[in-house]
């Protein structure tokens, strides 16, 4: 029987193993901490972080946890994924390797700020 879709963090994080879930608490409070004021919500099934349009997206898989800054995430920060496995979208973290917190956070603060000017360049 296929599980109900989650919907909150909270219930998205509590379907996974319990080693799984310290990694996607992790991640969750370091994107708070980077961007206290943004808002949870579950995003084509995943978690998110919305202002005034999705920062992020983190999801947990079997073997790596996925973060999600989407495109201008990634190609500001290509240049410091060393052996992480990365796309124009993603970037993976095995669940054996500590996940790498200070660069969420970087990330997180800089689709904030990108997302703070699209709104600003609107008025």
């Amino acid at each position: 029987m296929e599980q109900p879709k989650p919907e909150n963090i909270d219930q998205y994080i509590a379907n996974f193993p319990a080693a799984t879930q310290k990694l996607l608490q992790q991640v969750r409070e370091t994107i708070h901490l980077a961007v206290p004021d943004a808002k949870e919500v579950i995003s084509y099934g995943m978690p998110a972080f919305k202002q005034k349009g999705v920062l992020v997206y983190f999801a947990g898989y079997a073997k790596h946890i996925g973060f999600y800054p989407t495109g201008s995430g990634i190609e500001a920060f290509k240049n410091e994924f060393g052996s992480y496995k990365w796309s124009k979208g993603a970037v993976q973290s095995p669940i054996d390797q500590p996940m790498p917190l200070d660069l969420i956070t970087r990330i997180t603060k800089f689709k904030a700020e990108r997302d703070l000017e699209k709104t600003q360049k609107k008025k």
